[in-house]
């Protein structure tokens, strides 16, 4: 079974044994572009209801879901990977919890000069992007096909913050990534924006995949007023 990536527990979870309802724990699997927002959205849920939040790729949950590792409620980044999911593991759903856009992130002081799509395709650049089985991989093709661009890339991540934190780390002269991530990394990196004739819009779906008591309100928080408010602070938009 995948071992689960980069466990993050919200306000009061446990690891172990039943929360005061006398459930166990219910597993929340998320989309890394997530990591910053989620755990306060799910700060809003009951006390007795205990939550344990991995963050890592999409395709990758899909691949655990499939595997049949421990999950109650997944959110996803992008539609593509639930044609992945088979209908049979699906309990309820999908539900959007919001949208995204793409940014170009740079280092603080844009040493390579980019200003715009077509500085990506410039001699000595060094580009990262994410795997293109990963939502934004798929996103920022598609970017660069409809910008008529083919640059030349150094390093291809596993998720959205591996392909951020190569800029962050001075690795990478740019990084295609999602609005909400250079804006997390406040002054770690500089957004250079993406033409709206030239960008795509991914969409979170919310899916229960288990038969959790508790799931539906853990759903019921994630699309609540509140967090609307929460993600849209975070630079999301919201249904």
């Amino acid at each position: 079974m995948p071992v689960l990536a980069a466990l993050t527990l919200a306000a009061g979870a446990v690891t172990a044994g039943c929360g005061p309802s006398g459930e166990p724990p219910l597993t929340v699997l998320a989309a890394s572009s997530l990591t910053d927002v989620l755990g306060p959205v799910l700060d809003g849920l009951p006390e007795d209801v205990q939550v344990e939040v991995s963050y890592t790729a999409s395709s990758t949950i899909v691949q655990q879901v499939r595997a049949g590792a421990p999950a109650d409620v997944v959110v996803l980044a992008g539609t593509e990977p639930l044609a992945a999911l088979p209908e049979e593991l699906v309990v309820s759903g999908p539900e959007v919890l919001a949208t995204n856009s793409l940014q170009i992130a740079v280092p603080p002081a844009n040493p390579a000069g980019v200003t715009g799509p077509a500085d990506l395709a410039g001699p000595g650049l060094t580009l990262v992007l994410c795997q293109e089985q990963v939502p934004c991989g798929a996103a920022a093709r598609t970017f660069l096909d409809r910008a008529g661009l083919d640059p030349a890339v150094a390093s291809y991540e596993p998720d959205v913050r591996a392909a951020l934190a190569r800029v962050e780390q001075g690795e990478a002269d740019a990084a295609v990534v999602y609005r909400t991530d250079v804006l997390a990394a406040g002054d770690r990196v500089r957004g250079v924006a993406v033409p709206a004739d030239l960008g795509v819009t991914t969409s979170y779906p919310v899916l229960v995949v288990s038969d959790h008591p508790q799931a539906p309100e853990v759903v019921a928080t994630l699309l609540s007023d509140r967090a609307r408010r929460l993600l849209s602070d975070a630079g999301f938009g919201v249904p």
